[in-house]
């Protein structure tokens, strides 16, 4: 008889040949798996729509065969198929051969300013996604959302997370930026019968678009002055019903603004956010919250989060910097909320209502509370999640909230939570951090 401890055979046996086939792959650099990924999309490019004839499929699969199988299950092992010669093996054998030459070049690149790194990095990372999304108008826009999405995320974290309060007012702010942008971009760039004739050559709206953004969420983090300055002198939970009651006012108050479409929406935005635009604002809302949160005021908010008596006794001001971090959350929603805007081309007050607040916040504690690395894996895989469940209709919202429960008891604070997201060691060379274990 097996006592308690005792460990199958098998199962060692499984783990020796799972560590072998993993040991090689454990000193590939992120250049290198980027490397994998971009020569995975250009496969598909050229090759895509013959492998998923020959696999019976009609087309190439827009979100790796899921919908498709989800639809015509006998499709299952054609599927899966297609996905080991389009993606796991590309990855994994450019990624094995290319782990000296990466390794060395991640090596270099550390003998220079890190930012030449980065931009490396980040620019390999753009040439893949759009490789991958160019090959239909359905794909372009997942993108473009799921990046959104990560902005939104990382906002709301720095309330739920970082600061450790809770917070409903998202939504209206998003909405605010969202307005604000589109009816700034229409009033200066476009012929509208409501808002009259253009107000500046539609030329000019590319480089002035960045500024009609900063403005969307300098409203946005002005108005979360009404949130927060009546929140933050009380304690407990009425932050969450100050500003759910705030997310309701913004949404009524545009839904009866008739110049403004009022419930039935406004249109006409200008084509401003193409992907390489959201993709730049998207990195850069990364780099400046990662930032934040790892700033002498991003400990400070933590030190707030886990003891604001104590904090406040060690002469931190505790209202200044809670104060501080909600504008600076409210002000990246309503750039997010303004890509969006322009995204959608339309924008109605019903987008920002109890079910982009569930959204958001879902995103939020799927990901991991207090973590930037967190707060990106929980939009794109809820944005993911979601578009692969379509299909099921009326069943994905019974699918997805099962799996958030089922998240919430085992991973109770997220997937990837309480983790610190660090560029400069995150880009090194594989073997170089070998060497100086």
């Amino acid at each position: 008889m097996k006592t308690t401890g005792q460990v199958p055979a098998e199962q060692n046996k499984f783990k020796t040949y799972r560590n072998k086939l993993w040991a090689p792959y454990r000193q590939v650099p992120i250049l290198g798996w980027l490397l994998g990924m971009l020569a995975s999309a250009i496969l598909e490019t050229f090759t895509g729509t013959y492998f998923a004839l020959v696999f019976g499929m009609s087309d190439i699969p827009a979100l790796f065969g899921f919908t498709v199988v989800i639809k015509q299950p006998l499709l299952i092992p054609g599927v899966i198929t297609y996905i080991l010669i389009i993606y796991v093996l590309p990855i994994a054998i450019v990624a094995r051969l290319t782990r000296s030459l990466t390794n060395y070049i991640a090596g270099k690149l550390q003998e220079y300013p890190f930012w030449i790194s980065a931009v490396m990095h980040i620019v390999l990372f753009y040439f893949i996604i759009n490789t991958w999304a160019v090959m239909n108008d359905y794909r372009v826009l997942l993108a473009k959302l799921m990046l959104i999405a990560i902005i939104v995320t990382l906002s709301l974290n720095v309330i739920n997370g970082y600061m450790g309060e809770f917070s409903c007012s998202h939504p209206g702010f998003i909405a605010l930026g969202a307005y604000t942008a589109s009816i700034l971009t229409v009033l200066f760039f476009v012929n509208d019968s409501v808002l009259g004739a253009a107000l500046l050559p539609p030329a000019l709206a590319p480089f002035l678009f960045p500024v009609v953004l900063i403005l969307g969420g300098l409203l946005a983090s002005l108005f979360s002055l009404l949130v927060a300055i009546p929140a933050f002198r009380t304690r407990g939970d009425y932050l969450a019903i100050i500003s759910l009651a705030f997310t309701f006012i913004i949404k009524s108050l545009l839904e009866n603004l008739q110049i403004f479409g009022g419930a039935r929406g406004f249109m006409n935005q200008p084509d401003l956010a193409t992907l390489p635009v959201v993709f730049l604002w998207t990195v850069l809302s990364v780099w400046i919250i990662n930032n934040f949160v790892r700033s002498t005021l991003g400990k400070a908010l933590n030190a707030v989060r886990d003891n604001e008596t104590a904090a406040d006794a060690m002469t931190i001001n505790t209202k200044k910097t809670k104060m501080t971090a909600f504008m600076f959350a409210a002000f990246w929603a309503g750039i997010a909320g303004g890509l969006f805007a322009h995204v959608m081309r339309y924008v109605n007050p019903g987008s920002f209502g109890i079910k982009k607040l569930a959204e958001v916040l879902a995103m939020v504690y799927f990901g991991g509370l207090n973590s930037v690395v967190g707060s990106i894996v929980g939009a794109v895989g809820f944005n993911l999640l979601s578009e692969m469940l379509r299909p099921t209709q009326i069943f994905k919202w019974i699918i997805i909230p099962v799996l958030l429960i089922l998240v919430m008891i085992f991973r109770p604070t997220g997937l990837i939570a309480f983790r610190e997201f660090d560029p400069k060691k995150l880009l090194r060379a594989k073997n170089k951090m070998e060497e100086d274990k």
